[in-house]
């Protein structure tokens, strides 16, 4: 910090941000997020905005989205296809697991291609550009709230209470977003070098959800194969999300254990890379 005294009673304040390397595998230099912290309010919230501007429904569309795909789904899955749903009303059942489903798919989306998305930004001023996959992830949590006041409207009509389990929610909603800033930190820096990651990713969002338990219960996964199932982390938001939910909901908690754990080298991973990438992202974007 220093002073520039062109007048003596009001010197002026210059501040310097110094610039440097990446030293080692383990500086993530996480203290700038703090410093930066405006920045990602101010993206976060210009995303929300431009999301819903001049549309005619504004933020409701965070509700209809899932409500409809409710609907359709019930018809399709439960009336036509007899897909159980452990006892519980399906429109219930179901809706529980699209909360954090259309969350992590929209983040994930967002996350993914928030680099590219971004590109005359990162060429022309410098900030911690783990911000971009960071603000993509925060974002759609508005929009989770949002579904979950309609969800909350759906309960009502089906006449569910909940219990002192939904005080726990917040804890899941955490893990959804861990999952996603996991994955967003590798989908977006190799986006940046790879093009055809924005082919992919549209379609491994879709398949994603048809090999988590979204639309069928936990039970119809056969025992030999769940173990492997449970490596998907996104097993453990959906049934973290219906036992918070759905009073009398349960759920084999051991099968959080591989999901964590893969969650943990994923985000270290996607740090790691993520910062080990970064000196390049102006250059090659």
């Amino acid at each position: 910090m220093s002073e520039l005294n062109l007048d003596q009673e009001h010197p002026v304040v210059l501040s310097h941000v110094q610039i440097r390397p990446v030293k080692g595998l383990l500086d993530l230099d996480l203290s700038s997020l703090w410093h930066y912290r405006e920045l990602i309010y101010i993206l976060v919230w210009r995303d929300v905005m431009v999301r819903y501007k001049q549309t005619l429904l504004g933020v409701a569309w965070a509700m209809f989205q899932p409500i409809a795909t409710m609907l359709i789904f019930t018809v399709v899955f439960s009336v036509m296809g007899k897909i159980p749903s452990d006892g519980f009303p399906y429109p219930v059942f179901l809706y529980a697991g699209l909360l954090p489903w259309f969350y992590v798919s929209q983040a994930l989306s967002r996350g993914g291609t928030s680099l590219v998305g971004e590109a005359p930004l990162i060429s022309k001023v410098y900030f911690p550009r783990l911000i971009l996959p960071l603000s993509a992830t925060i974002a759609p949590l508005i929009d989770l709230l949002l579904a979950f006041v309609a969800f909350v409207g759906l309960m009502a009509w089906f006449e569910v209470m909940p219990t002192w389990r939904i005080l726990l929610l917040p804890l899941f909603a955490g893990l959804a977003a861990m999952v996603t800033l996991a994955g967003g930190l590798w989908i977006s820096a190799l986006y940046v070098r790879y093009r055809d990651v924005g082919h992919i990713l549209p379609m491994f969002i879709q398949l994603g959800m048809f090999v988590s338990p979204i639309l069928y219960p936990v039970s119809k996964v056969p025992e030999s194969w769940r173990t492997l199932y449970a490596l998907n982390p996104i097993v453990s938001v959906v049934e973290g999300f219906r036992w918070a939910l759905i009073p009398g909901f349960q759920v084999d908690f051991s099968m959080f254990v591989p999901s964590l754990g893969i969650v943990f080298v994923v985000l270290i991973g996607g740090l790691i890379y993520f910062r080990s990438m970064e000196r390049t992202f102006a250059d090659v974007i």
